[in-house]
């Protein structure tokens, strides 16, 4: 056996190494989130849209207005109709939303 090591040490070192970070990037990679683009109708706010999609997400209505302004570059605190957003879905309930969703 110590003969095996020592002549495949590195192969075997190798192999392991790439099979743990393959293991870690597809559970990292694998997460229950979406993301849906809306466009800003007038009188909508950050909070309206929480509310409107509170269902669809599993954030508070202050860490959904968080997570928009962090992640959408252009929103401050004020949004203006006609505005396009990125905002974090589930996927159960993503493929509803986006079949049914009603225009405004």
């Amino acid at each position: 056996m110590k003969k095996l090591w020592n002549q495949y040490s590195y192969a075997i070192t190798l192999i392991l190494l790439s099979c743990t970070l393959a293991f870690f990037l597809s559970v990292n990679h694998h997460s229950d989130d979406q993301y849906v683009k809306v466009t800003i109708s007038e009188g909508d706010t950050l909070w309206k849209i929480s509310d409107q999609f509170e269902g669809q997400h599993s954030l508070s209505h202050k860490e959904f207005v968080s997570w928009v302004k962090k992640h959408n570059v252009n929103i401050k605190d004020q949004i203006y109709p006609g505005e396009e957003i990125v905002i974090p879905v589930s996927k159960q309930e993503s493929s509803q939303q986006l079949a049914s969703a009603p225009k405004e």
